[in-house]
């Protein structure tokens, strides 16, 4: 088994021709026609496990492999890795790889699953003293007739320290626009058997009680950053309401996590990521404002305006999600993380007690200022409200920690299913609070039929689900 430490980065097809031009290139280069073949059983029980196997042709030559999942490292890939010679196109199941143990008997129904070609051109460039090998990747996945095209770079590490990796991915990006990938070829390919989704939603994150503070915190925040890139990816393909809102959740997400562990950071770090992903949010909100709202206006005449406002709002956000301050946030929030986030020996700590007592103290501010939650003015009323959205985001993130009995989890589901029933009230508040200066905004007069009787009714389930998210026991210890 070897390690890979690998940086890949997105770019568009067209620039591909650019990078290949690129003028920091060595002038040796090699290129290579290959042809990939990935196999799983026909319900993907090893993709399920994060595991992919591979038997990849170049030439005569076969190489099966066998990678273990590397999403953690939203963009920097740290994978274990087994790899050997193969004769034929069908895999070689045996001891020297973890697929039988995994399988069991199901590794004799393991078959074809999807192919994978791509031009593949490589150079060998020095960076800050590390041994880098450059990779450009284009071509395509092939999936039952389906097919999606694929150009990214690798960067992957021979020699030398991962910030190297870095240096080198600015370098590019000053010339042609790249953003971390989040996106193994494999998991491309899984995905394109499946139906195209209009959005994605945060996939849950694996913590276990062992892990210390640092490791969950690394981990959560690069499933975070993986969330966002790929509402992002999606956004940029085309856009619609639901990966713009998910982009808006995973942003939400990444800065309830910098607060979550805001004590185990460095000052400067924390305040330089949470003002930038601030304005990335408020670049955000206009246009999720108004898809909120388009569904509520029946009126031909102020639907015009809006519509128009809309158009605006969606082009805004396309344009400000292409330009370099978004691609080097991310850049930086990767290496950031890759590089251990400049955490000190007290992240070295258990995990658990740490995430056991913010959980705590969230939810006794949340008891203290949702209290006679229906005569609450609506700036005191949002405030309880974020702070709902951060404790939801920390018992999902911090949920695994406290998993190993029964009792747990299903204190967990209970106490989740009440603090999001609070947040929905509690959204649905603000929507209509929101709505006349959303309107003003845009020279419209503020009601559009939605009276007293509304907010009433709503502010009466909002302090029913307060009192029952106070009532519910928690899940932490």
């Amino acid at each position: 088994m070897q390690p890979e430490i690998e940086l890949k980065l997105d770019l568009a097809p067209e620039a591909a021709d650019m990078f290949a031009q690129w003028p920091s290139l060595p002038a040796d280069s090699q290129t290579a026609a290959l042809h990939a073949t990935y196999f799983d059983t026909p319900d993907h029980q090893l993709g399920k496990r994060g595991m992919s196997l591979r038997i990849r042709r170049s030439g005569r030559r076969r190489v099966q492999t066998v990678k273990a999942d590397g999403r953690d490292g939203a963009g920097l890939f740290a994978r274990d890795e087994w790899e050997m010679p193969v004769r034929g196109a069908k895999p070689v199941l045996d001891a020297r790889t973890p697929v039988v143990a995994l399988l069991g008997e199901a590794v004799a129904e393991v078959d074809k699953l999807f192919s994978v070609d791509v031009q593949r051109r490589m150079w060998v460039v020095s960076q800050d003293n590390a041994t880098i090998e450059l990779v450009l990747d284009r071509g395509a996945i092939m999936v039952a007739g389906r097919e999606q095209a694929i150009c990214e770079i690798e960067l992957e590490l021979k020699a030398g320290e991962p910030a190297a990796l870095f240096a080198l991915a600015r370098r590019i990006d000053a010339d042609i626009a790249v953003r971390p990938g989040v996106l193994s070829k494999a998991e491309r390919g899984y995905r394109l058997t499946e139906a195209l989704p209009a959005a994605i939603k945060a996939e849950p994150v694996a913590l276990d009680p062992s892990m210390t503070i640092r490791q969950a915190f690394l981990r959560i925040y690069a499933a975070c950053l993986r969330h966002y890139r790929l509402n992002e990816a999606l956004l940029l393909d085309h856009y619609t309401p639901e990966a713009l809102h998910q982009a808006r959740v995973a942003i939400r997400r990444l800065r309830s996590a910098l607060k979550l562990f805001a004590p185990q950071l460095p000052t400067a770090d924390l305040a330089r990521f949470q003002g930038e992903l601030r304005w990335l949010a408020a670049v955000l909100g206009e246009a999720r404002d108004l898809d909120v709202l388009m569904p509520r206006i029946a009126d031909g005449a102020m639907r015009a305006p809006l519509e128009e406002a809309q158009a605006a709002a969606h082009d805004h956000v396309l344009q400000w999600l292409a330009s370099a301050r978004v691609r080097m946030l991310l850049l930086d929030l990767v290496e950031w993380l890759a590089l251990g986030a400049g955490m000190g020996a007290k992240a070295s700590r258990s995990a658990a007690p740490f995430a056991a007592t913010r959980l705590r103290r969230l939810r006794k501010r949340i008891a203290k200022e949702g209290k006679s939650m229906a005569r609450l003015g609506d700036g005191a009323r949002h405030e309880v409200r974020k702070d709902a959205k951060k404790l939801r985001y920390g018992a999902e993130f911090f949920a695994g920690l406290f998993d190993e009995k029964k009792k747990h989890r299903r204190r967990q589901k209970a106490f989740l299913g009440k603090l999001e029933a609070m947040q929905d009230v509690l959204g649905a508040l603000n929507d209509l609070v929101a709505t006349p200066a959303i309107l003003a905004r845009h020279g419209l007069p503020g009601d559009i039929g939605a009276g007293g009787a509304e907010k009433a009714d709503l502010l009466a389930a909002a302090a029913r689900a307060h009192g029952e998210l106070v009532d519910a026991r928690r899940f932490w210890t």
